[in-house]
């Protein structure tokens, strides 16, 4: 049998997935465990801990086994994808030394002394001091240091969940230069760990020789062990190739290679990427991440909450349909889409910006988020439509200033996530950027990016021209409908962009008044 099947390892926010895929794209096989996203000790805590990570990687890839038409021998290699930002201290025998920190933790370490020397002196010319009192407060590594020192002296590498579970794989510390998003000390434009002098060394209490080695996308990182064998199934010695983190390889698993075709992440935290050779600043001090194409950038601008937003409207107010869905035997995303139907285009002047978390520019740390025009005619539905048109505009936004950053005019727009299975969604974001929106033709986008790179990696496919042509295609596109695009572009510029700016002074009148978003 030739071994010629691509296995992706895919650990999101809410499940951990085990997929097989072709060489073509297919998905020949899906395992899924669902994972408490995390627990929460404290309010605006998020951990969880590491091992019920692996246990679920384990799970999943047994449970792959007994599907249908699945050969061990089949399978070339194997990738991993996982959520971005969530990092975990090991000692000396690689075990944690407490709960993974994870990326929806809001934990802030307030009153750190300022950096100081020449880096301050250019950061203040610059104008950017706040931005890099911003990555100190958020830097999870000084609250660790600040609140429990015995834990840092005990650390011996400091890893993001990817490395976490290559490590358990390969017992290797390396990790993908793809998967480095947090608060680290890693140069963003050169793709490595930061040079000697940078100044987040200054600032971070980590030293070199505690972060794990760096492979690019397609390298190879490392070869499943025996023990790891032995508690996933998975043939020992297989080849473990080097993918990227799960919105990086959702991008291309969208078959958005080209700077203006643009991926929308319709997850828990809302993105738009787009693909770019050039290092690119949308926000000055924020860089693109790296893309799952080695040597590129994914030019990204997020909305950190998100779909959760969704996800808390279904919790708080979609019982009804909940509950219909399970009396009719019919999927719960077509009753909501009922509800965006029933709601027309613009919710009669219901305009929500979608601001649920602190950001760091765009908006700013004091920003709330803010529904307005509220009339007697307004309903559940208008308040569900006017979410997702919410979300779309912000989307549209940060489009707007990619295009303005780049100078590339973004013609095309594919969404991914799962806020992308709903119709309704889809078509109002179409007319929203008055552009064709699409759907690839399989949901697990992330981990068809992490295939792609398994199947660049391992030379199946010569370079991502071929893997993204020969893998990925579009399912359906949603083409603007002129007369809502119309309605809509009006709201976007005419409010939308402005309320920000009115509403600023309140929030921080807010902020000041409650404490709330906190303030170092």
């Amino acid at each position: 049998m030739a071994a010629d099947q691509l296995l992706a390892i895919d650990n999101g926010t809410q499940s951990v997935r085990a997929i097989i895929f072709d060489l073509q794209g297919k998905q020949i096989a899906k395992a899924r465990v669902p994972i408490e996203p995390y627990t929460s000790s404290e309010p605006g805590f998020a951990e969880q801990d590491p091992e019920k990570f692996w246990e679920a990687v384990c799970q999943a890839l047994n449970l792959l086994w007994l599907e249908p038409g699945v050969y061990k021998d089949a399978i070339a290699g194997v990738s991993v994808t996982t959520q971005r930002s969530t990092i975990i201290n090991l000692d000396k025998d690689g075990k944690p030394l407490r709960p993974a920190i994870i990326w929806l933790d809001q934990r802030r370490t307030p009153g750190l002394p300022m950096l100081g020397g020449i880096w301050g002196l250019l950061f203040k010319v610059a104008g950017v001091t706040e931005t890099i009192r911003y990555f100190q407060a958020e830097a999870e590594l000084n609250w660790i240091a600040r609140y429990q020192p015995e834990v840092l002296a005990k650390t011996h590498k400091y890893v993001l969940l990817s490395g976490y579970l290559i490590y358990r794989l390969s017992g290797e510390y390396k990790d993908s230069v793809g998967s480095q998003v947090a608060y680290i000390p890693f140069d963003y434009k050169k793709l490595d760990w930061a040079g000697k002098s940078d100044w987040k060394w200054q600032i971070l209490p980590v030293k070199p020789e505690m972060l794990p080695e760096l492979v690019p996308p397609t390298g190879l990182i490392g070869h499943v062990t025996r023990e790891a064998a032995a508690a996933t199934g998975l043939r020992e010695g297989l080849p473990i190739i080097a993918a990227a983190a799960d919105k990086a390889c959702e991008v291309i698993g969208a078959g958005c290679l080209e700077p203006q075709i643009a991926c929308l992440s319709f997850g828990t935290a809302a993105t738009i990427n787009t693909t770019h050779k050039k290092y690119v600043e949308v926000i000055p001090m924020v860089p693109p991440y790296p893309s799952a194409v080695p040597g590129y950038y994914s030019m990204e601008v997020q909305i950190y909450r998100g779909f959760w937003m969704v996800s808390w409207f279904k919790r708080e107010f979609g019982l009804s349909e909940e509950r219909l869905s399970a009396q009719r035997g019919v999927p719960a995303e077509e009753l909501f889409d009922d509800l965006i139907r029933s709601a027309p285009p613009g919710c009669n002047g219901l305009m929500l910006q979608p601001y649920w978390s602190p950001g760091l520019k765009i908006p700013g740390p004091e920003a709330k988020g803010a529904i307005i025009g509220f009339g007697d005619v307004h309903t559940r539905a208008h308040l569900y439509r006017s979410i997702l048109e919410g979300l779309a505009y912000a989307l549209r936004d940060g489009a707007d200033r990619t295009t303005k950053r780049s100078h590339v005019p973004i013609s095309e727009v594919r969404a991914a996530g799962g806020g992308s299975q709903s119709a309704g969604a889809m078509q109002l974001t179409a007319d929203i950027f008055n552009l064709p929106a699409s759907r690839p033709h399989v949901y697990e986008t992330s981990g068809l990016g992490a295939a792609m790179d398994l199947a660049v990696g391992l030379g199946f496919h010569p370079n991502f021209e071929i893997a993204v042509k020969e893998m990925t295609r579009i399912s359906d596109t949603f083409e603007p409908i002129p007369a809502n695009a119309r309605l809509y572009n009006d709201l976007y510029e005419r409010v939308y962009l402005k309320m920000y700016g009115c509403l600023h002074g309140l929030y921080d009148e807010i902020q000041e008044i409650t404490g709330y978003p906190a303030n170092d």
